[in-house]
């Protein structure tokens, strides 16, 4: 079955949406004052990594057909602890929580009084109202294409496309001279910040819900659905990319405001700037709503997953189990959690970009189960490895693995991939028999 075109872009919408949370607000602001003059360059470099991993991440797992399918290529048992990890990472592990709690930080805590906004019980009571909105909303994940393309990201981008205007029309200032790495490398720098938001993660968690809301529209077959996946996660990057280059855009332009600690606090000195104190409102509603729309995305597509995995426990219970796991999370405080989940988050990111890489490049290497295995089982070791010596070690063996190269730039797992490629195809030329070295699928 076909569908319309004007479906692909609410689908796009929706995908942008599950994308677009607090983080992705803050991450351009901070480079595009920290990049100055060199600004385009930065934000080109940003863009081929935060845009271009995610939705090669979708066009994977379209390609697959799932995140299983890809999964699969590997190993069974990978197959089925790899998207736990992932799941529970990105889902009520972070940034679920997170979410919720940026939320009241940024939209409710500003206009509260001073006693309230820092007492526990304000972000229980709005913690509660915020994730028992996202639960009723995602018992019908089948309308989340109404929700997301027809109403919140829609107001998302005219808040966002407001903003901006008003920055031409009353000019913020001029670009200034690039800081640290900027001024020598500000592609490669920008790179480094893009793949800094993890959002490929996402990506292949965020899959299951788009396959799911196709085959709700009557699209099942394969080639089709993999074919509207592949649209969406090309509209979706083309609004990330419009969105960063507006962000990007102002923060190179608010210098003359003052130096900032982080995207935050620039976002709020360009509000208060361009519009006084109702900028204030403005910014909390941008970020409510960026923050909610991830917080929907996430537990619909965790509660999916677990659902699948897990049949004896209804998706709308998991629904019901993740939101009250993250208002719990968000009200212990997410300091703590952040110290566990962030380390877990740098050990399996590396395995994820070069899953997507492998299934993005499984018909160059004919479906070759021995490169999957060698290069996942490489990079993996290494990150395990890394994570043990970071968490646990206190860095005591960073002298070795500073021998890596691109280690000191957090891409020190792109020499193990190699290695792990090359492996691959030795032990599978050993093996003396191509046929037998592809996947069963």
């Amino acid at each position: 079955m076909n569908i319309s075109a004007k479906l692909v872009v609410f689908i796009s919408f929706m995908l942008f949406s599950m994308f677009f949370g607090a983080g992705n607000l803050i991450f351009p602001p901070f480079l595009g004052q920290s990049a100055g003059d060199h600004l385009w360059l930065a934000l080109a470099g940003f863009i081929i990594s935060a845009v271009g991993l995610p939705i090669l991440g979708v066009i994977a797992v379209a390609k697959a057909g799932s995140l299983n399918a890809l999964n699969l290529r590997v190993h069974p048992v990978f197959a089925l602890l790899f998207p736990f990890f992932i799941y529970i990472a990105i889902g009520p592990g972070l940034a679920i929580p997170r979410a919720g709690s940026l939320a009241f930080e940024m939209g409710a805590a500003p206009f509260l009084p001073e006693n309230f906004a820092v007492s526990p019980i304000s972000l229980f009571v709005y913690s509660i109202l915020f994730f028992g909105l996202a639960a009723w909303l995602c018992m019908y994940p089948s309308k989340l294409i109404d929700l997301f393309g027809k109403c919140l990201t829609p107001i998302l981008l005219a808040l966002i496309a407001i903003i901006f205007v008003k920055s031409l029309i009353n000019p913020i200032g001029s670009f200034e001279s690039p800081k640290g790495n900027y001024r020598e490398n500000p592609l490669f720098q920008g790179i480094l910040e893009g793949y800094l938001t993890m959002d490929a993660l996402a990506a292949l968690a965020f899959g299951i819900v788009i396959a799911n809301t196709l085959a709700a529209q009557g699209v099942v077959d394969f080639k089709k659905k993999s074919q509207y996946m592949m649209y969406a996660g090309i509209g979706a990057g083309f609004l990330l990319t419009v969105i960063y280059l507006i962000l990007g855009y102002l923060g190179g332009a608010s210098s003359s405001l003052g130096e900032a600690e982080n995207g935050a606090i620039i976002l709020s000195n360009i509000m208060t700037y361009l519009f006084g104190q109702s900028g204030t409102l403005l910014l909390g509603i941008v970020f409510t709503i960026a923050c909610f729309c991830v917080s929907i995305g996430l537990i619909t597509s965790c509660s999916q997953f677990f659902s699948n995995a897990i049949p004896k426990i209804s998706y709308k219970l998991w629904v019901i189990i993740l939101a009250v796991v993250s208002t719990a999370i968000a009200n212990l405080g997410l300091t703590q959690i952040l110290q566990i989940s962030v380390p877990i988050l740098g050990m399996i990111y590396p395995i994820a970009i070069v899953l997507i890489s492998l299934g993005l490049m499984d018909n160059l290497i004919n479906k070759n189960r021995y490169i999957y295995i060698s290069v996942i089982g490489f990079v993996g070791a290494f990150s395990i490895l890394d994570t043990i010596n970071k968490v646990f070690l206190e860095n005591n063996l960073s002298g070795v693995f500073d021998i890596l190269p691109f280690y000191l730039v957090g891409i020190g797992w792109l020499i193990p991939a190699i290695v792990g490629i090359i492996f691959g195809y030795i032990l599978s030329w050993l093996k003396g028999n191509s046929a037998g070295t592809k996947t069963d699928l």
